[in-house]
């Protein structure tokens, strides 16, 4: 088993290790967010950190009433110009927390008095210095190049901090459910993924579709196919395809959608269908009977997953996918070419 598998097959468990772990730290920092007033959250992430942020962009304005933006360290770093961050939770996502960029970003918002913490899996890094609170994933050590467990983890504590901060119970009930969803997951997908991906070795580029909060998990599949497997891999909403690269579309195109159940499915099952009557090769991660049966290639999901934790179940194929078909085309999933497990950028 690569270290790539056995990370990925650890997620249950390291989700179940962070819900038991982390709940006193994101009520701290909840209580901090309500006494400080915070109108807004800034992210500042890179590569699989960033998507988790894409995804912090739906979840915090929808249940909390907070816009989301994610930063553009570069302005902090290369031009010196950084933006005001009055009222705002400067939040810093790294697995490593090694990254120069991300780790000014919090010094400055410390420099302007602004309330930070840092989502990371090592908390004596850099990152988790600069920050005043630290949420620790307690994912373990993290050994292939290919983020899995730390993303699902980065979800789950956005997810935590979102329920607590609402003061949401019902949710926070169903985010204990989570481990044992993620734990289905893969005993439902990676039979029929191993089966079925060889049909893909030769592919050579696709897109993956997604829309609402798995808008981020269409990144998050796509990274990982670039990464993994050297297949170009481009991600899109359902809606920002139709404006343009549908033309991309022909007998054979490979498109792989994200579709659970959920307030956007009924647009992703129409755009399912127009897919089909163009002949592509259509891959389908969904719990709804309606979108797998249009599949070439069906992924179930377990049922009972709410739509706001669905990116957490619906990452799970994706990079099952991505594991398998490295394995297929002769490839070392745990040394991708070209990359390095910390990555460093100013």
């Amino acid at each position: 088993m690569s270290l790539l598998e056995r990370e990925i097959h650890e997620q249950p468990m390291v989700l179940s290790r962070l819900l038991d772990l982390t709940r006193g730290t994101v009520e701290s920092l909840a209580a901090a967010m309500r006494e400080r007033d915070v109108r807004y959250i800034v992210i500042a992430a890179r590569g699989t950190s960033d998507n988790a942020g894409v995804y912090a962009k739906y979840l915090f304005a929808a249940h909390n009433g907070l816009p989301v933006a994610l930063t553009t360290p570069v302005l902090f770093t290369l031009y010196h110009q950084p933006p005001r961050l009055r009222d705002a939770l400067v939040l810093g996502i790294s697995q490593s927390g090694q990254s120069p960029d991300i780790v000014e970003v919090i010094r400055e918002a410390r420099r302007q008095s602004s309330l930070t913490a840092a989502i990371t899996n090592d908390p004596s890094s850099p990152l988790a210095q600069a920050a005043e609170f630290v949420l620790d994933l307690h994912a373990g050590p993290e050994k292939a190049v290919a983020a899995t467990k730390t993303y699902t983890a980065s979800l789950t504590m956005l997810a935590l901090l979102s329920a607590i901060l609402g003061k949401d119970e019902e949710r926070i009930a169903q985010l204990v459910q989570l481990p044992d969803a993620v734990a289905q997951t893969l005993e439902m997908t990676e039979d029929v993924i191993q089966q079925r991906v060889e049909r893909y070795r030769y592919m050579e580029d696709c897109v993956v579709i997604g829309r609402g909060y798995n808008y981020a998990t269409a990144f998050e599949i796509a990274l990982k196919v670039k990464e993994l497997t050297y297949v170009v891999a481009e991600a899109y909403s359902s809606a920002d395809f139709m404006h343009g690269p549908m033309a991309l579309i022909e007998p054979g195109f490979p498109v792989l959608v994200v579709a659970p159940d959920g307030v956007p499915f009924s647009n992703l099952l129409a755009f399912l269908k127009q897919l089909r009557e163009r002949a592509a090769e259509i891959l389908v991660i969904s719990d709804r009977s309606e979108a797998l049966e249009v599949a070439r290639t069906a992924m179930p999901l377990p049922a009972h997953v709410p739509e706001w934790l669905s990116p957490v179940t619906a990452a799970v194929p994706g990079q099952l996918l991505a594991l398998h078909l490295a394995l297929a085309k002769d490839l070392d999933p745990d040394a991708p070419r070209g990359l390095t497990k910390v990555t460093v950028t100013k």
